[in-house]
């Protein structure tokens, strides 16, 4: 497609179909994994404070953390994902940064 002007209205523009790859910022993903150990209270209190869940969302990934082993809490890009990691696994709680598929 190349770019036109219509002749009756000057601002109507169609710009160049592009191939272009983007890279997202949502590469990677903030996995916390279940355990033994650590409470539902406790994960649920870790995600509302570091990861800015609601209350409801907290429960959900608590349950999805119980029955599947592991969860994907959030997605996002490193840089934001490793602090939060960091500050889950300093309260106990497994949690690693993984490269989305």
């Amino acid at each position: 497609m190349s770019n036109l002007y219509s002749s009756n209205n000057p601002q109507i523009w169609e710009s160049p179909d592009t191939d272009t790859d983007t890279l997202t910022t949502d590469q990677y993903s903030l996995i916390v994994w279940n355990d033994e150990v650590n409470t539902f209270d406790w994960v649920i209190e870790t995600l509302m404070e570091i990861c800015g869940h609601t209350l409801e969302q907290a429960e959900q990934c608590a349950m999805f953390i119980h029955y599947k082993g592991k969860y994907a809490v959030k997605k996002g890009d490193y840089d934001t994902l490793k602090p939060m990691c960091n500050s889950i696994t300093e309260r106990g709680i497994g949690a690693t940064v993984e490269l989305n598929a």
